[in-house]
């Protein structure tokens, strides 16, 4: 790898990623359509300027998937990367210091939404490979790249593709970068991820909204109705009232318990530099690493009826909806979840009001299995830089294609450049730099060191791969499995 890369490219490099970062590609939002393919756009045209000879857009029902090929490197593994060039909503606008999708650097920190999830991260690796590669173009290894544009909305176009073509997950491992640093210095691997149940609770009580005066004291209000439903979900000691939930729930192994309780954490310093909090709330009889990797979680993400605007309008509101999740633990599937949050609904709905759960997506949780040779090389590359290997750690958070990314027998690998106070999905989102400069140099020492591990396919079977891909004088048929070149 070149050392002088990252020190002579970061003014181009900047310059590209606040291109990428100030496409604004909403992918919940229909209204920004266009601008998710835009983003998947921009990437095909810089797998292109990187040299990788298969560049195909991935079309589906929803945001297209971008999938890229580097060229071939006989004898030498192959890693899938994974990531995803989909952001959260901005909202609340008024509490961003900068414009979400204005990337703006302040004090060492690029700030706009996406620089840490997950757009910074996938330019990160891209310029890891760009770095690695020898002065030919060649990489050390062979990469296959797979961005979705439905990581944040839960959609299906890249699960629909993998359940259909496997073996694109078919590789020596896979690296999702999604993640952050256990703390500045301490780079981690994570075993395992929550999964999700996003739903909606809708509540309708009147055929319209009513005059408070007239039929205040008599006419059932919706919100207060969902308000009530809601609060008796989840009592004020952070139990959820699923009694069927807490039973499936698979505890840590001891060993992970005291892994745990050896990592440095300051819980004040938690508190007040990332919750930024005057409290941790929860189940207290557990440490708050559980409460955030072990158990599982039912958040409230809005609320929406009646009248909000400027001003008084004495309305009793007909109909409300929340709009909830619940992170879920390994011991607890998606399907059953969400079955017992709606059956819980309707036990606790009031015979006067119609109230409906409608689950919108989810995921299982996922458990990762660190003992593959693989990881080993990666602690190498974090220790040549950090100087520390990477703690193993559980993410509180979901990322529902990774079980699929798996599905070929490669190890995940679940890690990351970002830093625990980052932002993720709030207002002034950020990456440090450093973190962006420094993962190009680990990223790209990782591909040097993967080279010298043997792949899991025999040398003699990659011939007749190099046939299955390639048509009549190596023409590439991708696209005959609902692919399109662009």
């Amino acid at each position: 790898m070149d050392a002088s890369f990252v020190s002579r490219e970061q003014t181009r490099m900047l310059a590209e990623l606040t291109e990428f970062l100030s496409i604004p590609s909403v992918s919940a939002l229909p209204a920004h359509a266009a601008d998710c393919r835009r983003a998947a756009v921009w990437l095909m045209d810089e797998f292109r300027r990187l040299g990788c000879p298969v560049v195909n857009l991935v079309e589906g029902e929803g945001h297209p998937v971008v999938w890229a090929e580097s060229p071939r490197v006989p004898g030498k593994p192959t890693l899938l990367i994974y990531g995803h060039y989909d952001v959260q909503p901005p909202d609340p606008l008024e509490e961003w210091e900068s414009p979400p999708f204005d990337p703006t650097v302040r004090e060492g920190r690029l700030y706009g939404r996406g620089t840490a999830d997950d757009k910074g991260q996938v330019y990160c690796l891209l310029k890891a490979y760009e770095a690695a590669r020898a002065a030919d173009g060649m990489p050390p290894i062979n990469v296959n790249f797979i961005i979705e544009g439905e990581e944040e909305c839960g959609g299906q176009v890249l699960g629909d593709l993998l359940r259909v073509e496997p073996e694109r997950t078919h590789a020596d491992a896979a690296l999702v970068c999604d993640a952050s640093f256990y703390a500045p210095g301490i780079p981690a691997v994570y075993t395992a991820l929550r999964g999700i149940c996003y739903a909606e609770i809708s509540v309708r009580t009147l055929d319209r909204d009513l005059h408070s005066g007239s039929y205040g004291g008599v006419a059932p209000n919706a919100l207060e109705t969902l308000v009530r439903i809601l609060s008796e979900l989840k009592d004020e000691d952070g139990e959820i009232q699923m009694p069927k939930l807490y039973k499936a729930v698979e505890e840590p192994a001891k060993s992970e318990r005291k892994a745990w309780k050896r990592l440095p954490f300051d819980e004040q310093a938690f508190l007040e530099k990332e919750v930024t909090g005057r409290a941790l709330t929860g189940l207290e009889d557990y440490s708050v690493l559980e409460r955030l990797w072990a158990l599982p979680t039912l958040e409230i993400h809005g609320i929406r009826g009646g009248f909000v605007g400027e001003g008084a309008k004495t309305v009793i509101p007909a109909a409300a909806t929340a709009k909830v999740s619940l992170r879920l633990v390994p011991g607890l599937t998606f399907e059953k979840t969400a079955r017992w949050l709606t059956k819980a609904v309707a036990r606790l709905a009031p015979k006067w009001a119609d109230v409906e759960v409608t689950i919108l997506h989810g995921s299982d949780p996922v458990q990762v299995d660190i003992s593959d040779p693989v990881f080993d090389v990666l602690d190498q590359a974090f220790e040549e830089k950090t100087g520390s290997p990477a703690v193993t750690v559980r993410s509180g958070g979901s990322i529902p294609i990774v079980k699929e990314l798996g599905q070929g027998g490669a190890p995940v690998i679940l890690t990351g450049i970002g830093l625990p106070d980052d932002g993720l999905h709030s207002p002034n989102e950020k990456l440090d730099l450093q973190q962006l400069w420094d993962g190009i140099e680990i990223f790209g020492r990782f591909f040097e060191l993967m080279a010298g591990q043997s792949p899991r396919a025999a040398d003699d079977d990659e011939d007749e791969d190099e046939e299955e891909q390639a048509g009549p004088e190596g023409e590439d048929e991708t696209a005959d499995r609902e692919t399109l070149e662009v």
